[in-house]
Order: C-alpha cells, then structure tokens, then sequence
C-alpha cells in the first residue's frame, strides 16, 4: 500500500516538473520572438515611414501617424508636407518629382539638430517616405544604414516634433495677443510674452517679476465665451483689451486681443452721432429715419412738433407704418376717401422713398402745408422729412393774389399797356393791348422779346423810325427820359405812343388810339393814295 502512494506521488511530481520544464521553455522562446508591428506593409513598427497614393495615406508607422493630424487620410501628403516642409528645404517640389527620379534623399536645414535624413521611394505607382535620425554624412554610409536600419528611427519624429514645437513657441513670443492660463485658484501659470511685457511695465520701481505670475486682468464671467471688453490702465496710458476665455480641463485659457482702434473708432462715432443729434436738434425740419426693416431708428424733436405725435410712442422705435397711422388718426396726413386708398398710399409712399421719387405737398385739414420727402440711404435705410411751409404758401398765395389783382387792374385800364423788363422781356400787358394789336403775348411769353414785339408791330403799320427808337429805349441801361410817337396802323387808325422809364430798368409802353376829324382824315387817306 505504502509503495502504490509513493509511486502515484512521484508520477505527480514527475507530471508536475515536465509541465513546468514546457511553460519555460514557451516562455523563453516568445522573450527571443521578434516584435511584430501593427502594419503588415512595415516591418519595424519603430521606423518613420510613409506610404501614399496619391494624396491619399495608405499605411504608416506608429511613430509616423504621429506627425499626421487626426482623420485626415485623405488630405494627409499635403499636411505632411506643410508640417515637414520648414525642416526639409525644397521638399515639395521633390516629391512632385519624385515620380520621374524614382529616389531621393533629403537632409534637413542646418538649423535643425541632430540632422534628419528623408528618404522617398516611387514603387507601383505608390510613394513611400522615411524618415531616419543621426545618419551620417557619408551618402554611402547614409544608404547602408538605411538598409541596415542599425540606428534607432523614432528619433526622426522626435526632431519633427521638436522643430514644431520651437515653432509654435516663436509664435507665441512674438504674437501681439496676450496669452495665459489660470489655474482653477485664479493663479496665472503660464504666460506668453506679451502678457510678460505688460506685467513687468505694471512691477513698481526696482521690483523684479516673480512666481505666480501678476494678474492683470479682473475676472470675468465664468460661463461667458463671449469677448468682453476690458480697459488696462498702463503708464502710457489706457490700452483697451477684448478677453476671450476658454475652459481648458481644471485651468481656463485667456486670450486678450487689442481693442484700441475699436475704442477709438466708437468714440469717434459716438461722438459723431452726437454732433449729428445736436444738429438735427435744432433743425426746424422733422426727420425720420427707418431702417431696412421700416422701424423708426432716428428722429429730432421737429418731428414730434410737426407730427404732433408723443415723444414716448416714437421713442418706441414704431415701424413706418405706425408712423403713418398715428399721423392719420391725428390729422397729419391729407385724408383720402376710404381707408383701401390710404393703404395704397402708404404703401406708394415707401416704394417711391426707396427710389428717390418721393416729394409732396401736403395740405392738411387743420390749413397747414408740409413738404414732405422720402429719400433712401444705404443699406435699404430710409429718411422722411418734414418742411412746415404753410408761411411760404400763404405767401405765395398772396404774392398770386397780388400779380392776379394787378392784372385785372390794368386789365380795366383803356390804353394798350405792355411792360418790359430790363433785358427787354415782356412781363405784363394787359386785355386792350391785344384787342389793339390783335394776338395774347402769353401763348408767346418765352419768345416775347423787345426785337420779337417790334417786328410785330412793324408788321402791322405804316412804316416808321419809331420801332428803332422804341428797340433801343427798351435796352438802354443809363439813365431814360419819357417821350412819346405816333404811328398809324394798316387799317388808318393813328396809335399815340408813350415810352416811360420804371424802376429797376423796366419799361412801360402806352398806345392809344387818337380821334381825328372828318377832314384830317379825307386829307390823310388822298396822301396815302397819292
């Protein structure tokens, strides 16, 4: 019985050691298995390689998908070169060529250290790029060790990324815009230079600039990604600032660009629209100006007095519509004859506005004039004004009244009157002047002339010197004495003339028909037969 335990027990441990012995044995062989990388076009995961077709990215290396920007297979050989570019001279150009060459070998600026060597292949239509650190200058050399791979190749991305990465902090050195990131305690823990400059200018006299860094800014509103506007008061004097402000994890990303020429262009408005305010304040013109969307964005107080239209309701910002309706319902407007044909109108009023067509005379119910004018402005903008000229047409008026009364007054008068200004225009003449001489000098007031008259006249009498003599009485400019003629009309009547001077240099011209006897007028007619 003893022996059967002791043999069943070394066949345990036997089974046991054999077992073991196996798993070591496994365990060794995978230590001495080479790594396999994740790419099946690439055998050394550890390289920086490429390979394109195209534009497009068909594989690369771990290592090499780390220079590439995220999701951008398609555009990939593009951003490659954009990235690459600074680090290798002419790289462009030599991968568009790289078809025809079939090989190339790239070595980076001298600025670039250690020294990056990229090597191009075009194989089946496909573009295959590598890029291998601390290569020899030896071409030979280069070549061997890139057949070799003897050297370690993730440094190659290492230096690409280490060259964008002193790029990006040139950048941020020399941007104007201020840059810095607050811990979640409001410590300011990083900064770019800008931001230095500033706080260092803010330090009081002999004091140094020292860990955490000064902050120049109030904080703002947490949960605002809007820009607000911040003013930073400098010995020089006020610098004005848009804050940006970008959560980024537990810290919040600052970004301050400069405002000053928008500072200075709003005040330089706003003390414009001040100046226009002021203007249009004492203007005894009404004007309102709509937008494009027709609401009331402007308007000086002549036209609440001219509108009679409260303060408060064009404070409101009412849209021209409003406007027009609340003008109608206190008589501002000539009333048509049913309220379609008002709408009508409203409407032609802001259609001929927009063109520039728009100008009225309205006479309103209450016996008040308004010209009324609609002009456009850019952007679809519109302006009405309002002119009160009821003292104008009352005058006019009475002015009409005065030239219609002065007519019928030498209307009435029996001699033939016509009366010249001093350029020898007709201006006057009355109804006995054209039952004498037989035409209207108002269906030819533009053509009737002093030459134009006297031609006329001449036409129409015996001949006579007195025309010429009348012709250039009319067009003297010196001093005139009054003196009269006689001429006789074709058919014997003998017209008296009288010639007097007026004020101003007008002229006032007289004819009337002179009665003569029986026997004057036998002897006068046997002269002309004779």
């Amino acid at each position: 019985m003893t022996s059967d335990l002791l043999s069943a027990l070394g066949m345990v441990l036997t089974a046991t050691l054999v077992a073991l012995t196996g798993l070591a044995l496994l365990a060794a062989w995978q230590m001495r298995r080479p790594v396999r990388g994740g790419s099946i076009l690439f055998p050394d995961p550890v390289a920086t390689a490429f390979l394109f077709d195209g534009d497009r990215l068909i594989d690369a290396t771990p290592a090499a998908r780390s220079l590439l920007p995220a999701g951008e297979d398609s555009r990939a050989r593009a951003g490659l070169l954009l990235r690459l570019g600074p680090v290798f001279p002419g790289l462009a150009r030599q991968i568009e060529d790289l078809p025809i060459s079939g090989n190339v070998l790239l070595k980076s600026a001298p600025d670039v250290q250690p020294q990056v060597v990229m090597q191009g292949e075009h194989v089946g239509g496909l573009t295959r790029l590598t890029l291998i650190a601390n290569a020899p200058d030896n071409p030979t050399a280069r070549k061997t060790t890139i057949e070799a791979h003897e050297i370690t190749q993730d440094g190659a991305a290492h230096v690409a990324l280490q060259h964008e990465l002193l790029g990006q902090r040139e950048i941020l050195a020399r941007s104007p815009v201020l840059m810095w990131r607050e811990a979640a305690d409001g410590q300011v823990i990083w900064a770019n230079h800008a931001y230095l400059i500033r706080a260092t200018a803010l330090l009081p006299d002999g004091a140094d600039l020292s860990w955490p860094l000064p902050v120049l800014f109030p904080k703002t509103d947490p949960t605002g990604r809007h820009p607000a506007r911040i003013k930073l008061q400098m010995q020089s004097g006020a610098e004005w600032f848009e804050l940006t402000r970008v959560p980024a994890g537990d810290n919040v990303l600052h970004y301050a660009v400069s405002a000053n020429s928008a500072v200075r262009a709003e005040t330089a408005l706003r003390e414009f629209m001040q100046t226009l305010t002021k203007t249009f304040a004492d203007l005894p013109i009404g004007l309102a100006i709509f937008d494009r969307s027709r609401i009331l964005q402007l308007f000086n107080p002549a036209l609440a007095d001219l509108t009679a239209l409260a303060p408060d309701f064009l404070i409101s910002r009412p849209t021209l519509s409003a406007v027009l309706d609340a003008m109608r319902a206190k008589a501002m407007i000539p009333e048509p004859k049913d309220y379609r044909s008002w709408r009508k109108q409203v409407m032609r009023v802001e259609e001929e506005a927009s063109s520039g067509l728009f100008e009225e005379t309205w006479s309103l119910p209450g016996g008040q004039t308004y010209r009324v004018i609609g002009r456009p402005h850019p952007n679809g903008a519109l302006a009405f004004m309002f002119e009160d000229i009821s003292t104008e047409m009352t005058r006019t008026r009475r002015y009409r009244a005065d030239l219609e009364l002065g007519q019928s007054v030498i209307d009435a008068v029996e001699e033939a009157v016509a009366v010249f200004s001093q350029g020898g225009q007709l201006v006057m003449s009355n109804l006995a002047y054209a039952q004498l001489w037989r035409h209207d000098p108002a269906v030819m007031l533009s053509d009737a002339g002093i030459g134009t008259l006297c031609a006329w006249w001449r036409l129409h009498s015996a001949p006579s010197l007195l025309w010429d003599d009348a012709t250039d009485f009319v067009a003297s400019l010196g001093e005139r004495t009054p003196w009269e003629g006689e001429v006789r009309l074709l058919d014997g009547r003998l017209i008296g003339c009288k010639f007097r001077p007026l004020t101003g240099g007008a002229t006032l011209i007289t004819f009337r028909a002179k009665v003569a006897t029986v026997g004057v007028l036998r002897l006068e007619r046997s002269l002309m037969t004779a």
